[in-house]
């Protein structure tokens, strides 16, 4: 089947950059991506295109360019079912809040409306592509639900994980490792299978393009950060070594990459992981194979969690510690709230956790991001329901200027590795704050050197400074 029209359900982080990119590159196919959320439609199409509600380098001109033409965002999700030949399922995949497997499970309630909505309103045959991340054999349930509605639609399942790293979605998605497809083995499997494979290699190289079957496609997304996840939490474990021993993490780190056989991605200490993946990925990992009985190999993931997790409570209490046993009543700022830089997601960052943490010992928290506004900072403490809108709002303020965030601060975390951060006037910052000033510097942004030159009681993870 040639493709001329794709839809999308879901205008996320993944859906909206992806469709972007296909749209750039495909001009003959017409994108429409729809949401439910009008609020977030209404900032796709808003006419200042900066204001798109997903930050991602060079994502707002790609979407200047294609918006219009053949790019289009609609809260219509029916008219973009019935009209697209290839509908992309991108919608979230949280981990289960409720009942069996919480805690673990991926909680798959928006793929399954999303299924059922498709089965309702197609009245010709679909290709359904799954962009969200799933659980192994997820496409089964979906084409149970397909194939049920006695209208004699015909639809193929494919699988199409999504290996974007936030801050670099662009080029991940222009300049891809591979692009995996996941589908069935007969001839019409293969067919739809193709018909994608078409679609990408408008701009990928054929031997970029891989092709499986469904249950390598879909377990593959979840191996591939489990693996990237241990590396941080591998790497985690040694740098609290490092501190004890006078080893300085980066120099392990640095060695230790250029070894071949490693190689130097995902070995840089740091306050932990975040962002909706990792986490979320490996306790639907930890999850499945408990469901087969495998509890060693769920274990062995699990660990993963249970050292981030630590990572995260030691940084908090290390600057709980360094302040004399006592943060109540202090000023400690924020600097970077996002989980990584280059983005303005903060699901599951590292900020919210330490701020909680410091919190609960009473301190007054001041918060900059570049990208991250106070609305998002407080929803994100609500989300962890351990103290009231008042009490949080009391207990965190979020500013637009950095200098005034670090003005009377008795420390300062930095917790997100903006780039910026480097190029700030940090004497300017020094001579601001109560003194003795104290950094802790969570992502190992600054230079130890020049920062206790100045004055700064001065520590990085991984390092015994």
């Amino acid at each position: 089947m040639k493709i001329t029209n794709i839809c999308c359900i879901g205008a996320g982080y993944v859906g909206g950059p992806t469709m972007a990119i296909i749209a750039q590159k495909c001009p003959h196919i017409k994108v429409t991506v729809v949401d439910l959320n009008q609020n977030r439609i209404a900032a796709w199409n808003d006419t200042d295109v900066k204001k798109i509600p997903i930050y991602e380098p060079g994502l707002s001109d790609v979407v200047a360019e294609a918006r219009g033409r053949n790019l289009f965002f609609s809260t219509d999700v029916e008219k973009a079912i019935d009209e697209a030949q290839m509908i992309f399922i991108s919608v979230n995949t949280p981990t289960k809040t409720y009942g069996s497997g919480k805690g673990m499970a991926a909680d798959l309630k928006y793929i399954e409306l999303c299924a059922r909505q498709i089965a309702n309103v197609a009245k010709d045959n679909k290709i359904v592509v799954e962009k969200s991340t799933l659980p192994v054999r997820t496409a089964e349930a979906i084409k149970n639900i397909l194939d049920n509605t006695g209208n004699g639609v015909q639809f193929q399942i494919l699988s199409n994980p999504e290996f974007l790293a936030e801050g670099t979605a662009v080029q991940d998605l222009l300049n891809p490792d591979r692009v995996l497809i996941g589908g069935d083995s007969t001839r019409e499997g293969e067919s739809a299978m193709n018909s994608l494979v078409e679609v990408y290699s408008n701009w990928v190289a054929d031997d970029r393009i891989l092709t499986t079957n469904l249950w390598s496609s879909e377990l593959s997304k979840l191996t591939a950060n489990a693996f990237l996840a241990q590396r941080v939490s591998s790497i985690n474990a040694m740098a609290e070594l490092c501190e004890k021993t006078g080893a300085n993490v980066s120099e392990v780190a640095k060695a230790i990459g250029m070894d071949s056989r490693i190689g130097s991605k995902f070995l840089k200490a740091s306050v932990g992981f975040g962002g909706s993946c990792f986490q979320k990925d490996i306790l639907n990992l930890v999850y499945i194979a408990k469901s087969y009985n495998l509890n060693e190999v769920a274990d062995y993931w699990e660990q993963v969690i249970i050292m981030n997790d630590h990572q995260k409570r030691r940084f908090a209490n290390n600057i709980v510690q360094t302040l004399y046993n006592t943060v109540s009543g202090k000023k400690i700022a924020f600097l970077g709230w996002a989980f990584k830089k280059d983005t303005n997601d903060t699901r599951e960052s590292a900020a919210i956790y330490v701020s909680d943490y410091l919190l609960n010992e009473q301190a007054n928290i001041a918060v900059f991001d570049p990208q991250v506004k106070e609305q998002q900072v407080i929803s994100d403490l609500q989300y962890l329901d351990t103290r009231t809108l008042e009490e949080n709002k009391n207990g965190v303020a979020v500013l637009d200027n950095p200098y005034d965030v670090c003005k009377d601060a008795h420390a300062i975390a930095i917790l997100t590795e903006w780039d910026e951060f480097k190029e700030y006037d940090w004497q300017k910052i020094y001579d601001k704050m109560k003194k003795p000033a104290f950094v802790f510097d969570g992502r190992n942004v600054l230079d130890a050197k020049k920062m206790m030159e100045i004055g700064f009681v001065f520590s990085a993870v991984g390092s015994a400074n």
